[in-house]
């Protein structure tokens, strides 16, 4: 069975810094392509940044929102999420997901083989 476990969410000030990460059990994270999803209150999912496999030369894509604030990384079987000068509107409960390669795609609509659980980050003086 294919698990992903978020950690790393919490209450930070404008301003500040988070870093969220995305481990795999059950699996090989590095296989797939794994993006990071956000869904904020009385919103719709967004696709926030994906990464592709090390096999694919783990390129990245970037929400225009969110570019040069976030950066996305992996090592073998962990996702990382690095967020700062966060924002108030970047509160939202931030989803990993694990799915194919073309990050693109994957970023734009979600369609993943595994989903986490989420972890909430609030942003907030």
């Amino acid at each position: 069975q294919l698990q992903l476990v978020e950690s790393g969410g919490g209450l930070v000030q404008p301003g500040g810094s988070l870093r969220l990460s995305c481990a795999a059990s059950g699996f090989i994270l590095d296989y797939y392509g794994v993006g990071w999803f956000r869904q904020a209150p009385g919103k719709g999912r967004e696709g926030v940044s994906c990464i592709s496999s090390s096999a694919s030369g783990r390129s990245t894509v970037y929400a225009d929102s969110v570019k040069g604030r976030f950066t996305i990384s992996r090592d073998k079987n962990t996702v990382y999420l690095q967020m700062n000068s966060l924002k108030p509107e970047d509160t939202a409960i931030y989803y990993c997901a694990a799915g194919g390669n073309q990050i693109a795609k994957l970023c734009a609509q979600g369609r993943a083989d595994a989903w986490g659980q989420g972890t909430l980050v609030t942003v907030s003086s």
